[in-house]
């Protein structure tokens, strides 16, 4: 799950500082989440989902898929 926001974040060239903003956190703790040092809660995962136009499931590694059903 946490290569996969890095993935996701680099393949939309967006550096973490871009994404801390837009998740309404630090840099730290976007960087922890994608580090695997800090749980990402049920909320930030939403939101990750919608901002990329892709499934939770994708984010957390159930499924390769990334359409959303």
């Amino acid at each position: 799950m946490y290569r996969r926001i890095r993935d996701l974040r680099e393949d939309h060239d967006l550096t973490q500082k871009d994404m801390a903003k837009n998740l309404n956190c630090s840099q730290q703790v976007y960087s922890n989440y994608e580090l695997g040092q800090r749980d990402i809660p049920t909320d930030i995962l939403i939101k990750l989902a919608e901002f990329y136009s892709v499934s939770v499931d994708y984010i957390l590694g159930l499924t390769d898929n990334p359409k959303r059903a």
